[in-house]
């Protein structure tokens, strides 16, 4: 019995619920042909999560593609002057869940997802799947990446960086490393140079997911080809990665190319590589490089200048451990 009346009391409420929507959604309708569009944020701010019920842009799928295309972009144009930028946050959220479930979602998608990242708004996560999905759909018609970007310009945008980076980001959730890689690639045939973050993001996410020579390969290019040093944040990843996988010369070997490329390499990096060569009982590798640690003017932990020398005493390496010993008196560490 308590369970019936439950069950009765919550279906008047969901009803309530869903009407609230549909209302909601016919006043997001009669503000769109007023051309009222700069009320929409405050109307969605208020509508108490209705919009999480239906989408109250559904409206624009009756209206022919050019049509609804002209109309996004007008809200969108309205939004520009508003203040603070992050006001249309919701009305942002709305229009590119609407574009992304769409039969045609590109290059509308991008659109929006760009004055999204603009005005400082993060989308939801599930715009990483839905883009990525939308964006694979494309490709699979043999559309070159450039040629997909550069029809933004149809519409009155144009691809940069942080759209691209965000594109580059979803990819890499959902596995898609080679494509993200495929858009770094063709970012530049589309007038959109590679800055710091596209080559940062797509480093970390391959450094999520432990690729070793995808992350080397990478880096060179960023180095080497363009020119850009890696964040701070992004070497400890990228290094990390290399040593989780017991690749510890490989992680030597990026140190000295990065270095060698003028590029600065902290101590918290050439500290974790170091204890990856203990961990891998490298102990000949692991003298060697402090040596070069202490030429830079970085001194490890003491912990770890003990296992040196212990390390090297054990294999019977006397003369490099008096090296090491008599090259941390010099420092007096």
């Amino acid at each position: 019995m308590a369970v019936a009346k439950l069950q009765f009391s919550v279906r008047p409420l969901y009803r309530s619920f869903i009407s609230s929507a549909r209302m909601l959604e016919e006043s997001i309708k009669a503000m769109v042909e007023d051309k009222r569009y700069e009320q929409i944020p405050d109307i969605l701010s208020s509508s108490e999560g209705f919009h999480r019920t239906s989408n109250p842009f559904s409206f624009l799928s009756n209206f022919p593609e050019n049509t609804s295309v002209r109309i996004v972009d007008e809200i969108l144009q309205s939004f520009t002057p508003i203040r603070p930028r992050y006001r249309p946050q919701i009305a942002y959220s709305c229009l590119l869940s609407y574009s992304l479930q769409t039969s045609n979602p590109l290059p509308l998608a991008l659109a929006i997802l760009q004055r999204t990242l603009r005005s400082g708004c993060i989308p939801v996560p599930q715009t990483h799947l839905l883009l990525s999905a939308a964006w694979m759909e494309r490709r699979s018609k043999s559309h070159s990446v450039s040629s997909i970007l550069l029809e933004m310009q149809d519409i009155g945008y144009a691809p940069d960086c942080g759209t691209c980076n965000y594109l580059i980001s979803s990819l890499c959730k959902v596995d898609q490393i080679d494509e993200a890689v495929n858009v770094l690639k063709g970012m530049g045939r589309a007038g959109c140079c590679p800055d710091l973050d596209c080559y940062g993001s797509l480093v970390d996410n391959l450094s999520e997911l432990r690729l070793t020579s995808a992350i080397i390969k990478t880096l060179n290019e960023m180095v080497a080809i363009f020119g850009l040093s890696p964040r701070k944040e992004t070497l400890v990843k990228a290094l990390a990665a290399i040593r989780a996988n017991k690749e510890i010369r490989r992680a030597i070997e990026v140190i000295e190319f990065l270095t060698n490329e003028g590029v600065h390499v902290g101590f918290e990096c050439h500290q974790s590589v170091l204890e990856g060569c203990l961990e891998s009982r490298q102990f000949l590798l692991a003298g060697k490089f402090v040596i070069e640690m202490t030429k830079r003017g970085f001194i490890p932990y003491i912990r770890s200048r003990q296992k040196v020398v212990e390390g090297l005493t054990s294999i019977g390496e006397w003369k490099l451990a008096n090296a090491v010993r008599q090259r941390f008196a010099e420092l007096r560490s």
